[in-house]
């Protein structure tokens, strides 16, 4: 049994308001809300904040609908897993048939160097007869501290359980992988997509979600502090120019906005204020 649109569309607002104040607080600044709407149906509400902690970030949620899926399933050869519930639709299921999407989509960019670069991201789609979840999560240190690093794939492990984490976190390296560049985008996360409509998926896509503060917080509160000088700051924005390299290319959420008519702004919320290279 799949879970009712205004269910999900509730539970991801609610996750989204719930980021928002904890990061909020955690930066002493706000974040500043605009909304806006699909010409095609639906729209979403931006969540962006630039402030001391946080050179820029977003938390933004949106929920569209239309009368014709945009795309066809991409990334289908490493989405096959029954045992999960993992199973692409094929383009026969979804081309050109209506469709309904809502998520939220967060990028945060810290100021400081030796805090990481995180995304998180949850989503429902519905085409057609087909209907399924993704999202994910990654950090991405320009400077990375294995302790870090582990309380994040901890925390990851202990939501997912060691059977689906090994699974999810392997895709999340194949996924947040620069082709062009040879080399993986941060040190991984967990990534999932075509997890097939059920309350388990509803229940375990909410689970990541729910994750994503304290596998991050912790690790901003330790490294917030830490001296830095230019020579750091230039690596950062060096740095930063594969974050945006990865999110134009091949990043399926900014193609998926962008061919389903979604706002450019908000689309484009997770690209770094300022980057060089």
């Amino acid at each position: 049994m799949k879970p009712r649109r205004e269910e999900v569309e509730l539970a991801f607002r609610g996750l989204r308001d719930r980021i928002v104040a904890s990061l909020a607080a955690l930066d002493g600044g706000e974040f500043v809300r605009k909304t806006w709407e699909r010409p095609g149906g639906g729209g979403g509400e931006m969540s962006e904040i630039r402030g001391g902690l946080f050179e820029k970030g977003g938390c933004n949620f949106s929920a569209v609908h239309g009368e014709r899926y945009p795309t066809v399933p991409e990334g289908q050869a490493n989405a096959a897993d029954e045992a999960l519930g993992i199973r692409a639709p094929t383009p026969a299921e979804v081309g050109g048939k209506p469709f309904f999407a809502t998520g939220v989509s967060l990028v945060m960019h810290p100021r400081n160097p030796f805090v990481p670069v995180v995304h998180m991201n949850v989503r429902y789609i519905e085409a057609g007869d087909a209907a399924w979840f993704g999202g994910g999560t990654d950090l991405t240190p320009f400077a990375p501290f294995d302790e870090d690093t582990a309380h994040f794939h901890e925390t990851l492990r202990k939501t997912c359980g060691q059977a689906r984490y090994e699974r999810l976190s392997r895709w999340a390296r194949d996924y947040f992988f620069i082709a062009h560049r040879h080399s993986e985008r941060g040190v991984g996360g967990v990534f999932f997509d075509y997890l097939r409509a059920s309350e388990e998926s509803f229940a375990f896509t909410k689970a990541v979600g729910d994750a994503f503060l304290p596998a991050y917080v912790p690790i901003v509160e330790k490294r917030r502090e830490t001296p830095y000088g230019e020579a750091e700051r230039e690596k950062q924005l060096r740095w930063r120019g594969r974050y945006v390299e990865f999110n134009l290319i091949y990043d399926r959420g900014t193609l998926f906005g962008l061919k389903s008519g979604g706002n450019v702004e908000a689309i484009f919320m997770s690209l770094p204020p300022l980057v060089a290279w």
